[in-house]
Protein backbone atom coordinates (compact mmCIF):
# COMPACT_ATOMS: atom_id res chain seq x y z
CA UNK A 1 0.00 0.00 0.00
CA UNK A 2 2.95 2.37 -0.46
CA UNK A 3 2.23 5.53 -2.41
CA UNK A 4 3.81 5.92 -5.82
CA UNK A 5 4.80 9.30 -7.23
CA UNK A 6 1.75 11.30 -8.17
CA UNK A 7 -0.73 8.88 -6.58
CA UNK A 8 -3.10 9.94 -3.81
CA UNK A 9 -2.03 9.06 -0.25
CA UNK A 10 -3.18 5.82 1.31
CA UNK A 11 -6.29 5.98 3.50
CA UNK A 12 -5.55 6.22 7.19
CA UNK A 13 -8.10 3.44 7.74
CA UNK A 14 -9.10 0.96 5.06
CA UNK A 15 -11.56 -1.89 5.55
CA UNK A 16 -12.09 -4.44 2.80
CA UNK A 17 -14.96 -6.91 2.80
CA UNK A 18 -15.33 -7.10 6.58
CA UNK A 19 -17.65 -9.88 7.74
CA UNK A 20 -18.39 -10.51 11.40
CA UNK A 21 -20.78 -12.41 13.67
CA UNK A 22 -20.80 -12.84 17.43
CA UNK A 23 -20.69 -16.47 18.59
CA UNK A 24 -24.06 -18.09 18.08
CA UNK A 25 -25.52 -15.01 16.44
CA UNK A 26 -26.40 -14.03 12.88
CA UNK A 27 -23.89 -12.30 10.64
CA UNK A 28 -23.78 -8.66 11.74
CA UNK A 29 -21.38 -7.23 9.15
CA UNK A 30 -21.75 -8.61 5.65
CA UNK A 31 -18.93 -7.21 3.58
CA UNK A 32 -18.15 -3.73 4.89
CA UNK A 33 -15.81 -1.56 2.82
CA UNK A 34 -14.59 1.75 4.22
CA UNK A 35 -11.81 4.22 3.48
CA UNK A 36 -11.04 7.14 5.80
CA UNK A 37 -8.58 9.73 4.53
CA UNK A 38 -6.68 12.52 6.29
CA UNK A 39 -8.95 15.43 7.13
CA UNK A 40 -12.13 13.42 6.58
CA UNK A 41 -14.81 13.61 9.27
CA UNK A 42 -17.26 10.80 8.78
CA UNK A 43 -20.64 10.59 10.51
CA UNK A 44 -21.61 6.93 10.83
CA UNK A 45 -25.34 6.39 11.17
CA UNK A 46 -27.33 3.22 11.87
CA UNK A 47 -29.93 1.78 14.18
CA UNK A 48 -29.21 0.28 17.58
CA UNK A 49 -27.47 -3.05 17.12
CA UNK A 50 -26.46 -2.29 13.53
CA UNK A 51 -22.80 -2.94 14.34
CA UNK A 52 -21.33 0.56 14.56
CA UNK A 53 -19.45 0.05 17.84
CA UNK A 54 -18.45 -3.42 16.64
CA UNK A 55 -16.86 -1.77 13.61
CA UNK A 56 -14.77 0.47 15.90
CA UNK A 57 -13.62 -2.60 17.83
CA UNK A 58 -12.61 -4.31 14.60
CA UNK A 59 -10.62 -1.26 13.50
CA UNK A 60 -8.70 -1.41 16.79
CA UNK A 61 -8.21 -5.19 16.72
CA UNK A 62 -10.36 -5.72 19.81
CA UNK A 63 -12.53 -8.01 17.68
CA UNK A 64 -11.37 -10.01 14.67
CA UNK A 65 -13.54 -10.37 11.56
CA UNK A 66 -14.34 -13.78 10.13
CA UNK A 67 -13.35 -12.42 6.70
CA UNK A 68 -11.90 -9.27 5.22
CA UNK A 69 -8.88 -7.03 5.69
CA UNK A 70 -8.03 -4.18 8.07
CA UNK A 71 -5.40 -1.68 6.91
CA UNK A 72 -4.18 1.07 9.24
CA UNK A 73 -1.86 3.80 8.03
CA UNK A 74 -0.89 1.84 4.95
CA UNK A 75 -0.15 -1.46 6.73
CA UNK A 76 -2.30 -4.56 6.81
CA UNK A 77 -3.07 -5.57 10.39
CA UNK A 78 -3.25 -9.31 10.95
CA UNK A 79 -1.72 -9.83 14.41
CA UNK A 80 -2.13 -8.22 17.81
CA UNK A 81 1.32 -6.63 17.40
CA UNK A 82 0.23 -5.00 14.13
CA UNK A 83 -2.78 -3.40 15.80
CA UNK A 84 -0.82 -2.35 18.88
CA UNK A 85 1.67 -0.52 16.67
CA UNK A 86 -1.19 1.63 15.34
CA UNK A 87 -2.92 2.31 18.67
CA UNK A 88 -0.92 5.47 19.56
CA UNK A 89 -2.17 7.05 16.33
CA UNK A 90 -5.87 6.37 17.06
CA UNK A 91 -7.93 7.87 19.87
CA UNK A 92 -11.10 6.05 20.92
CA UNK A 93 -13.77 7.84 22.93
CA UNK A 94 -15.82 5.12 24.59
CA UNK A 95 -19.61 5.25 24.56
CA UNK A 96 -19.57 5.08 28.37
CA UNK A 97 -16.97 7.45 29.90
CA UNK A 98 -16.89 5.29 33.04
CA UNK A 99 -15.05 2.71 30.92
CA UNK A 100 -12.36 5.31 30.17
CA UNK A 101 -11.85 7.11 33.47
CA UNK A 102 -10.22 5.08 36.23
CA UNK A 103 -7.57 7.18 37.99
CA UNK A 104 -7.85 8.94 41.37
CA UNK A 105 -8.29 12.37 39.74
CA UNK A 106 -9.19 13.91 36.40
CA UNK A 107 -5.65 15.21 35.97
CA UNK A 108 -4.22 11.75 36.61
CA UNK A 109 -6.53 10.29 33.97
CA UNK A 110 -5.59 12.85 31.32
CA UNK A 111 -1.86 12.53 32.06
CA UNK A 112 -1.95 8.71 32.17
CA UNK A 113 -1.39 8.07 28.47
CA UNK A 114 1.44 10.58 28.24
CA UNK A 115 3.20 9.00 31.21
CA UNK A 116 2.85 5.60 29.58
CA UNK A 117 4.53 7.02 26.48
CA UNK A 118 7.50 8.10 28.59
CA UNK A 119 6.69 11.80 28.94
CA UNK A 120 8.18 13.09 32.19
CA UNK A 121 5.75 13.69 35.04
CA UNK A 122 5.96 17.49 35.17
CA UNK A 123 5.56 17.87 31.41
CA UNK A 124 2.76 15.29 31.26
CA UNK A 125 0.80 17.10 33.94
CA UNK A 126 1.36 20.49 32.28
CA UNK A 127 0.12 19.16 28.93
CA UNK A 128 -2.84 17.51 30.65
CA UNK A 129 -3.77 20.77 32.39
CA UNK A 130 -3.52 22.67 29.09
CA UNK A 131 -5.89 20.17 27.46
CA UNK A 132 -8.35 20.41 30.32
CA UNK A 133 -8.21 24.20 30.07
CA UNK A 134 -8.90 24.03 26.33
CA UNK A 135 -12.09 22.11 27.13
CA UNK A 136 -13.07 24.52 29.89
CA UNK A 137 -12.74 22.01 32.74
CA UNK A 138 -9.32 22.79 34.22
CA UNK A 139 -11.07 23.65 37.50
CA UNK A 140 -12.07 19.97 37.80
CA UNK A 141 -8.51 18.64 37.62
CA UNK A 142 -8.40 17.55 41.26
CA UNK A 143 -11.77 15.79 41.35
CA UNK A 144 -12.25 12.02 41.29
CA UNK A 145 -14.04 11.06 38.05
CA UNK A 146 -16.98 9.60 40.00
CA UNK A 147 -17.70 13.10 41.36
CA UNK A 148 -18.25 14.50 37.85
CA UNK A 149 -21.51 15.02 36.01
CA UNK A 150 -22.18 13.07 32.82
CA UNK A 151 -21.10 15.99 30.64
CA UNK A 152 -17.97 16.60 32.69
CA UNK A 153 -17.02 12.93 32.41
CA UNK A 154 -17.33 13.03 28.63
CA UNK A 155 -15.18 16.15 28.41
CA UNK A 156 -12.56 14.60 30.70
CA UNK A 157 -12.54 11.41 28.62
CA UNK A 158 -12.15 13.49 25.45
CA UNK A 159 -9.24 15.38 27.03
CA UNK A 160 -7.54 12.06 27.81
CA UNK A 161 -7.42 11.16 24.12
CA UNK A 162 -6.84 14.61 22.57
CA UNK A 163 -3.79 15.18 24.76
CA UNK A 164 -2.14 12.22 23.02
CA UNK A 165 -2.35 13.93 19.63
CA UNK A 166 -3.81 10.99 17.66
CA UNK A 167 -4.19 11.24 13.88
CA UNK A 168 -7.62 9.58 13.92
CA UNK A 169 -10.47 9.96 16.41
CA UNK A 170 -13.14 7.31 16.84
CA UNK A 171 -15.98 8.96 18.75
CA UNK A 172 -18.72 6.66 20.02
CA UNK A 173 -21.84 8.68 20.97
CA UNK A 174 -19.82 11.68 22.21
CA UNK A 175 -22.89 13.88 22.82
CA UNK A 176 -25.17 11.35 24.50
CA UNK A 177 -26.71 12.44 27.78
CA UNK A 178 -24.90 15.78 28.11
CA UNK A 179 -26.23 19.32 28.21
CA UNK A 180 -26.01 22.00 25.50
CA UNK A 181 -23.06 23.76 27.15
CA UNK A 182 -20.95 20.59 27.24
CA UNK A 183 -21.98 19.77 23.68
CA UNK A 184 -20.82 23.20 22.51
CA UNK A 185 -17.50 22.85 24.32
CA UNK A 186 -16.92 19.45 22.78
CA UNK A 187 -17.83 20.59 19.26
CA UNK A 188 -15.62 23.68 19.51
CA UNK A 189 -12.68 21.60 20.68
CA UNK A 190 -13.15 19.02 17.92
CA UNK A 191 -13.60 21.75 15.31
CA UNK A 192 -10.20 23.03 16.37
CA UNK A 193 -8.50 19.71 15.65
CA UNK A 194 -7.36 20.84 12.21
CA UNK A 195 -6.97 18.08 9.65
CA UNK A 196 -7.39 15.28 12.19
CA UNK A 197 -9.63 12.55 10.74
CA UNK A 198 -12.69 11.35 12.65
CA UNK A 199 -15.42 8.77 12.59
CA UNK A 200 -18.38 9.88 14.68
CA UNK A 201 -21.16 7.57 15.84
CA UNK A 202 -24.01 9.70 17.12
CA UNK A 203 -27.76 9.79 17.42
CA UNK A 204 -27.42 13.51 18.26
CA UNK A 205 -27.44 14.63 14.65
CA UNK A 206 -27.20 18.41 14.96
CA UNK A 207 -23.77 18.60 16.66
CA UNK A 208 -22.48 15.60 14.72
CA UNK A 209 -23.37 17.23 11.41
CA UNK A 210 -21.61 20.41 12.50
CA UNK A 211 -18.42 18.36 12.66
CA UNK A 212 -18.80 15.95 9.76
CA UNK A 213 -18.10 16.40 6.05
CA UNK A 214 -19.37 12.99 4.96
CA UNK A 215 -22.14 10.62 6.10
CA UNK A 216 -22.53 6.86 5.72
CA UNK A 217 -25.30 4.55 6.91
CA UNK A 218 -24.62 1.07 8.29
CA UNK A 219 -27.68 -0.97 7.44
CA UNK A 220 -28.19 -4.71 6.91
CA UNK A 221 -24.52 -5.32 7.51
CA UNK A 222 -23.24 -2.96 4.80
CA UNK A 223 -22.28 0.69 4.45
CA UNK A 224 -24.01 2.96 1.96
CA UNK A 225 -24.72 6.60 1.30
CA UNK A 226 -27.94 7.64 3.07
CA UNK A 227 -30.97 8.54 0.97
Amino acid sequence: MACSAGSPPDPLILLKGIRFAYPGGPELLRGVDLALHAGERLLLLGGNGAGKTTLFQIILGMLRPRAGEVWLFGHRCETEAHFQAAWPRIGLLFQDPDDQLFSPSVLDDVAFGLLNMGVKGKEARARAMAQLDALGIAHLHHRPPYHLSGGEKRLAALASILVMGPEVLLLDEPFAGIGPRSVDRMVESLEGCGARAMIIISHELEPARRLSNRTLLLEDGRLREPD
